[in-house]
């Protein structure tokens, strides 16, 4: 009886914000205008990084990583929410729906890392100077990188297996505007149990160990730049690490807003508005952080516009 009703999914209806029909066309243009910046914003940082050497430094390296992420992560789910706002097909496959999950979970988890990894630069950089080049060298540089891609990757495989296999015999109406992982289970006819508890102590471990990481960090960070004597050395050091600081406060500022709230407080509607914010928040807010106090950025961003307009005119 379980495998025949697993066979009988072959797709989901995914209700997005059909329950505020009135919204339906600010919503599109809204998140169409939000879609753009994004894509420009982060892949204006990738380009610029990749075609000036001069920025080839972990600190750079690692935030080409990170506007790789967030364009994937944001074009894993705002394109089909587009389609759903205006086509009103909001259907999407068995398989559709899990890989969207997937590259979801993992692309959220790799960037909690790829965050922890740019913490442990920061760290290594003010707190252990004549050793930076050593210990973020090429080689740790791209271990970092790749471990964080394979935690974020391997870790989430076992829920969207999990959930995969599932029976859902009642309704396939899921009251969001992507597959999540919870209006999933909350759809399922079979027991949860398992898979709860699994996302429960992965989920937790995953959260708090990156958060504690990035915690500790600083801590060292804040401590090595109040023994800076200098006001000006210590406002240069913490110039190096305040562009990420906003990126972590950013992040998890909107994950506790969403998970760490009162029940009393939980409301299907105002989550899908909380789950939007989390998703382009921090991707329309990184290319600004990043590059509207930058010297480096600014400079190279100066010289391509003087060489456009010399060839122009």
């Amino acid at each position: 009886m379980v495998s025949r009703c697993r066979e009988n999914v072959s797709e989901f209806i995914i209700q997005g914000f059909s329950d505020t029909p009135e919204l339906q066309i600010p919503l599109f243009v809204l998140i169409l205008g939000i879609y753009l910046i994004i894509l420009l914003g982060n892949l204006i940082i990738f380009l610029v990084i990749s075609c000036n050497p001069h920025l080839h430094t972990p600190m750079y390296i690692f935030l080409q990583n990170l506007s790789l992420i967030d364009i994937s992560f944001t074009s894993d789910i705002l394109p089909n929410l587009l389609h759903i706002l205006l086509t009103k097909e909001n259907s999407i496959s068995f398989l559709g729906c899990m890989t969207q999950m997937y590259v979801f979970l993992s692309l959220a988890s790799s960037e909690y890392f790829l965050l922890t990894a740019m913490a442990y630069d920061r760290y290594v950089a003010i707190c252990d100077p004549l050793h930076y080049i050593a210990r973020m060298s090429r080689k740790h540089c791209a271990g970092l990188i790749t471990a964080a891609f394979t935690v974020g990757f391997g870790a989430t495989a076992s829920f969207v297996v999990l959930v995969s296999r599932l029976s859902y015999c009642a309704s396939h109406l899921i009251n969001h505007f992507f597959c999540d992982i919870s209006p999933l289970l909350k759809l399922s006819c079979s027991s949860t149990f398992i898979v709860e508890l699994l996302i429960y102590i992965n989920g937790t471990l995953l959260f708090f160990s990156s958060f504690l990481l990035i915690l500790t960090s600083y801590i060292f960070i804040i401590s090595a730049i109040l023994k800076i004597k200098s006001s000006d050395g210590r406002k240069k050091a913490f110039s190096t690490c305040a562009s990420h600081l906003a990126c972590v406060i950013t992040l998890y500022g909107t994950v506790f807003c969403l998970y760490m709230r009162p029940t009393t407080s939980y409301s299907l509607k105002r989550d899908k508005f909380f789950s939007l914010l989390y998703i382009v928040l921090g991707p329309v807010l990184n290319p600004l952080i990043y590059t509207l106090k930058n010297t480096d950025f600014q400079s190279f961003l100066n010289k391509l516009r003087k060489k456009c307009l010399f060839n122009l005119f």
